[in-house]
């Protein structure tokens, strides 16, 4: 067999397609992967819209989108030696050179000549995908192929709670997590699988908001409807929260964290805007001694292995499975894009099967 189908990205307007292709053929330091599931992403949801971060982002076409997945290696290159055929995988979705400055000085997820799988290069909406070898992350023979297929998103969680290995405990105090999407979500169960004694939620759809109980939000609240600020000052007797996850990508919660979180308290942005954003450093960051990281991808391997720990307790496996509302062919990926786009759905899992 030397063909497969997959979904590409050929034009620079709405839509996607599915044609068929050669199966790639790895190289020296590559392996070639059978795809068992996939999943859709908020980033392949902005590709097929083409909205303005795609049409600016999106260099290279035709492309094959989609990054998160899991599968089994069937075929490996000649200079391939920590990982095998029949080895079962997932993938580390970012693609560096291994020989800049960050990549040298443990920095690798923010790589100077970074490429991500499905963006700058064909990824995993196929039957097979080629990835290098160091990106192939190998999975426990037992772990569920859909949970195995998340983890990259479940890895921006956790890198936005754990942007250091330095990270001062966070058991018994308060959290506010910005926007309910998949990773937002996440980010709940994982906060409360480790101690948070209140865990607030800001969302503005109450389907979401609904998940966002499910993974244990202590208090959810609809920012059209109430007032944020207001309500995590009554419920922290005036002291505000230690940390906010902002992952909305929305300017009203990006200055809803400012005021809400504690002096001295910290800030994980990971939300992406569409615009420029004027705020008051003086007097919500200077003045009070606040940290801030910028969140992207996951510290490569830090994360994974955390992710692994997590992943290891099955109330918070189990959490993490529930999000998984929709199973599908990807086939019917047009059907899922339209799902995400109007929040009927949480996570949605492909298969690929294309008939």
């Amino acid at each position: 067999m030397t063909k497969m189908y997959a979904i590409f990205k050929e034009k620079r307007s709405p839509g996607l397609s599915i044609r068929e292709t050669d199966i790639p053929k790895p190289g020296k330091k590559e392996v070639l992967v059978k795809v068992e599931k996939a999943a859709i992403c908020g980033t392949d949801l902005h590709i097929w819209e083409w909205d303005s971060w795609a049409r600016s982002r999106i260099r290279n076409l035709p492309l094959i989108v989609g990054h998160e997945f899991s599968g089994y290696i069937v075929e490996k290159g000649e200079d391939v030696s920590k990982v095998d055929i029949g080895d079962y995988v997932s993938a580390e979705t970012h693609v560096v050179d291994e020989s800049c400055y960050q990549c040298r000085t443990g920095k690798m997820h923010i790589c100077r000549n970074l490429k991500i799988l499905g963006v700058d290069i064909n990824g995993a909406y196929a039957e097979y995908i080629v990835i290098p070898e160091l990106n192939a992350w190998k999975n426990d023979k037992k772990l569920d192929p859909e949970i195995a297929a998340i983890q990259e998103p479940l890895g921006n969680a956790v890198h936005a709670i754990f942007p250091h290995d330095r990270i001062e405990p966070l058991a018994g105090k308060y959290a506010l997590v910005l926007g309910c999407g998949p990773i937002g979500l996440m980010s709940i169960a994982i906060l409360k699988t480790i101690g948070l004694e209140k865990v607030f939620a800001s969302e503005v759809s109450e389907y979401r908001l609904k998940f966002a109980e499910k993974m244990g939000a202590d208090v959810v609240i609809n920012p059209l409807k109430e007032d944020v600020e207001k309500i995590i000052f009554e419920e922290t007797n005036g002291r505000g929260v230690d940390l906010v996850l902002e992952m909305s990508g929305a300017e009203p919660a990006l200055k809803t964290a400012f005021k809400v979180v504690t002096p001295g308290g910290r800030i994980s942005l990971l939300g992406i805007f569409n615009k420029d954003i004027t705020l008051n450093f003086n007097e919500n960051i200077i003045f009070k001694g606040i940290t801030i990281y910028g969140i992207t991808g996951r510290r490569i391997y830090q994360t994974w292995y955390q992710v692994k720990g997590l992943l290891n307790i099955p109330n918070f496996r189990r959490k993490i499975k529930s999000l998984i509302t929709h199973r599908m062919k990807m086939a019917d990926i047009e059907k899922g894009m339209e799902m995400l786009k109007s929040k009927e759905a949480v996570k949605i899992v492909l298969d690929p099967v294309f008939t």
